[in-house]
């Protein structure tokens, strides 16, 4: 087996003062007992995982943080790591070509270090981490996620949506491919534009893992090339109607029968700019048709933990789900900063603590993602014509507009501004990393 992290990319490590960790000694073996943290933050490249560091951090909760080494291919910067919350950061073996290096390392960590809760933060890692609970939660540490039943539904798309007809809720047409053989009846079913989506977004091929997303496409020959690259992985796909409407979503904390939290906030662009992640949003009052919707389809799931369930509007302004979160999503800041913190929610009832109950929150309140909206805008200038594409001159408009609109920011924390500095940082070097591995250059 090969070795955990040579002494390059372990020398990269980020290290708190106070800790007694040694610059070269990331392997959990060589740690010593010092304390047994609150919490691990697993994927800390991703904004929710900063987001959570700092809710738990703030609380006087011991929170450690955690990525994968492959990451350091394209930039050494990680913001999470730098929070004044986050008190230790590690750097694991990747699992995309494979998980037996990243499970030992996970479980060696937990063994000689240990946290009361281990909160995942992605696709790849709430995957690998369905297939091995009950390893890691024999070590003594509670996994922040819903049971089985509920996260098999809610992680297949095909279930979640049969979930919600049987509720009555408005699912969008769509016929279930596959592989490429059935894709011309699909065609012809459905019509084009529409959107190709995996069933399942993580999946494994061999020792490859993949996150796999939805798509739009205009021909025939791009719906093929989308069903040949999610079928290599041996998965399926939904072809469906592609909605030109306001995307909105629904976020919850629900455990023991009962809704603890609940949260609406639309988002007015995305990157991609078809079902990406927000990147300009807005917290809202719960929409009036689908609040209570989504609600009865987390309860029918018995969804424990946090949720998100997205909904599109077609042009007539009917919404129809599009599908459920069941981990902490990219937007979530936007629900801390309007009063509803999901993060410390999901760690008090995966702790096993009492729940605080969210009544209410602040509405009307703006948050940018700026990388995400510079790329956005990008996007429209690039694929000028294509359905759901805004037009480049109104991109551009918007874009700028919105620096002088009252907006918060992603990363950007007054009590905590090295985040922010390592993600400009973390950008600069992954257009640097693109620039130099660019075929045409």
């Amino acid at each position: 087996m090969s070795s955990f992290l040579d002494g390059t990319l372990a020398a990269k490590i980020h290290l708190k003062r106070g800790n007694t960790i040694e610059p070269h000694a990331n392997s959990p073996h060589n740690e010593p007992q010092t304390i047994k943290y609150d919490a691990l933050i697993l994927d800390a490249r991703l904004r929710q995982s900063l987001v959570t560091v700092r809710s738990l951090g703030q609380r006087g909760k011991h929170v450690a943080a955690l990525e994968v080494e492959n990451l350091l291919e394209r930039s050494k910067h990680v913001p999470t790591f730098t929070s004044r919350w986050c008190q230790q950061s590690y750097i694991a073996p990747s699992y995309e070509q494979g998980t037996e290096d990243y499970l030992l390392y996970l479980k060696q960590w937990l063994t000689n270090t240990g946290a009361h809760v281990l909160i995942p933060s992605s696709d790849g890692t709430l995957e690998l981490l369905r297939k091995h609970r009950a390893e890691v939660e024999q070590l003594g540490t509670r996994v922040a996620l819903a049971k089985e039943p509920g996260l098999a539904a809610a992680t297949n798309k095909e279930t979640t949506l049969e979930a919600a007809e049987r509720l009555g809720l408005n699912i969008p047409r769509g016929v279930l491919v596959n592989s490429v053989s059935e894709l011309a009846e699909a065609v012809r079913e459905i019509g084009l534009p529409a959107v190709v989506k995996p069933t399942i977004s993580w999946l494994w091929g061999g020792q490859q893992g993949a996150r796999l997303v939805s798509k739009l496409v205009t021909t025939p020959d791009e719906a093929r090339q989308v069903v040949e690259t999610v079928s290599s992985f041996g998965g399926s796909t939904l072809l469906q109607q592609f909605l030109p409407g306001r995307r909105e979503a629904m976020s919850f904390l629900y455990a023991n029968g009962e809704i603890y939290a609940r949260f609406a906030q639309w988002a007015k662009r995305t990157q991609p700019q078809l079902g990406g992640t927000s990147v300009y949003r807005q917290s809202i009052a719960i929409p009036y048709d689908i609040g209570e919707p989504a609600e009865r389809l987390i309860h029918e799931l018995d969804l424990e933990g946090y949720s998100e369930v997205e909904f599109r509007r077609d042009s007539a302004g009917k919404a129809y789900l599009m599908e459920i979160n069941p981990r902490l999503s990219a937007s979530v800041e936007i629900a801390v900063r309007a009063g509803v913190d999901f993060p410390y929610l999901l760690y008090q009832w995966a702790n096993g603590e009492c729940i605080d109950r969210i009544k209410d929150y602040q509405t009307g309140k703006w948050m940018r993602y700026l990388e995400g909206d510079l790329l956005t805008t990008i996007e429209a200038i690039l694929q000028h014509g294509r359905p759901g594409i805004t037009p480049p001159m109104q991109a551009i408009f918007e874009f700028l507009t919105t620096f002088f609109l009252p907006t918060g920011y992603d990363y950007l924390d007054s009590h905590d501004l090295r985040p922010a500095w390592t993600a400009l940082e973390d950008f600069a070097d992954r257009v640097w990393y693109r620039l130099r591995h660019n075929p045409h250059n």
